[in-house]
């Protein structure tokens, strides 16, 4: 029995978030832990399932607070490196009247993108189920070494490969970088997660069909879901196609994590039927669930510590019926 249902390599990072103006009318951040795939593993954790985190952060007042905080919400940490010569990698986000946002990070160099090779547990790695990372852990040699190093151990431990390319234009010398690294992820993946505006990017496509098309030609990839906003989301899965609406909001204040919360759910069903036992039903029930916890979380600041329980996913579709 593994020790671990997922695993995740990349970053940990504070997000400060827009919070409104101060009495002089100056704007207020708010530090929320964020970091995508921290942010995957603390949906699973809200949905019964142990999970690890493989990366770095600073020796630095939002350092600790940030290993605090996954301690707090149940992620093992014991591959968690605190570097006392790096400084832990800040976000600044932007959050726009429709809840999208754009972002800018404190990170030439950042913590998390100082991780080795040889600091990665591949026991560890070994005794998960799933091993999920994103592209954050690509933008620079030596991590990049180390997330190429964990996805080898992952898969000669027969663990399901979970990506999400999580694009991030600012981080990258340049996109034609991106690309080569986010190919990289599609030749490695079983499960892969991907945005609406990542697949027309990476494709050419503007339709989403086409570009997935045009991926599984050349990528094996046995289950691609494909997250759209405001129109929801779907699955393509064997020769199905799979849609689930979304679950509007007028509450909602920011989009910071959303992505994230429906990857997180999505792995949550593939623990519990399998990648090779799902129907159209089960990716039915998927979706939906994930784009019910996605649409919770737009109602929150950041996404790591607030991420919503079973039954209040599962109270908010009933609600909805």
């Amino acid at each position: 029995m593994k020790k671990f249902d997922v695993t995740a390599l990349g970053e940990l990072l504070i997000d400060f978030t827009d919070n409104g103006k101060s009495a002089q009318g100056n704007t207020l951040f708010e530090a929320n832990p964020g970091g995508a795939p921290c942010n995957v593993l603390a949906m699973l954790n809200k949905c019964g399932h142990p999970t690890a985190f493989v990366g770095k952060v600073g020796k630095d007042i939002f350092g600790l607070k940030l290993k605090a905080t996954l301690e707090e919400v149940g992620i093992d940490t014991s591959n968690l490196i605190v570097d006392e010569n790096a400084r832990t990698t800040l976000a600044f986000v932007q959050t726009f009247e429709d809840g999208d946002r754009d972002f800018s990070f404190f990170r030439n160099p950042g913590a998390d993108m100082m991780l080795t090779a040889d600091e990665v547990n591949e026991e560890l790695i070994r005794e998960s189920r799933i091993f999920h990372f994103g592209t954050l852990s690509m933008t620079h040699d030596g991590v990049r070494e180390a997330t190429k190093r964990a996805i080898a151990v992952a898969k000669e431990s027969g663990a399901v490969i979970s990506f999400d390319p999580n694009l991030r234009p600012p981080l990258w010398k340049s996109l034609e970088d991106a690309r080569v690294q986010v190919a990289y992820g599609l030749g490695q993946c079983d499960v892969l997660k991907i945005s609406d505006n990542e697949i027309q990017w990476f494709t050419g496509e503007e339709d989403f069909d086409a570009g997935i098309a045009r991926l599984r030609e050349q990528y094996q990839i046995p289950l691609i879901l494909l997250s759209m906003g405001r129109d929801g989301s779907r699955a393509y899965y064997k020769e199905l196609k799979v849609d689930a609406a979304p679950f509007l909001q007028e509450s909602t204040i920011e989009t910071t994590g959303a992505g994230d919360t429906f990857g997180g759910s999505c792995l949550h069903y593939i623990l519990k039927y399998g990648l090779d036992k799902l129907d159209e039903e089960k990716l039915k029930e998927m979706l939906t669930f994930a784009n019910a916890a996605a649409s919770i979380v737009t109602t929150r600041k950041g996404a790591l510590r607030v991420m919503p329980e079973v039954e209040e996913v599962e109270s908010f579709i009933q609600s909805r019926k």
